[in-house]
């Protein structure tokens, strides 16, 4: 039986699995509308293949611009450009529409080491 454990490291290798996460509290009395949360991916890690794109906007620039990871292209290196790939990314950013006044969560990514 496969099982999986979510466990603080103390040394991470290249290659390891990665979990992400970051919590998110509305203490406030009204709602905060369109709450926008960014992360930079460390420098040693790549975001993982099978991270769920679909929910997240990538930055493949560092910040600059933003979409979603299908749409977006990087240079390949030989004065051309190519589709973005999940390791490309260089930060992960979600909107929440709404968070209720005593809503909280917690957002996640998957990542691999380098």
């Amino acid at each position: 039986v496969e099982r999986t454990a979510l466990v603080a490291p103390e040394v991470v290798v290249p290659g390891d699995k990665l979990v992400f996460s970051t919590a998110y509290n509305n203490a406030g009395a009204n709602p905060a509308v369109n709450f926008v949360v960014t992360n930079a991916l460390p420098s040693g890690v790549a975001l993982a293949p099978d991270v769920a794109v679909a929910m997240l906007e990538v930055s493949v620039d560092g910040g600059k611009s933003w979409g979603k990871l299908a749409a977006l292209k990087v240079a390949d290196g030989q004065g051309g450009v190519r589709a973005a790939v999940p390791g490309d990314a260089t930060h992960v950013r979600w909107t929440l529409p709404v968070i209720a006044p005593g809503a909280n969560g917690t957002l996640k990514y998957n990542a691999i080491v380098r």
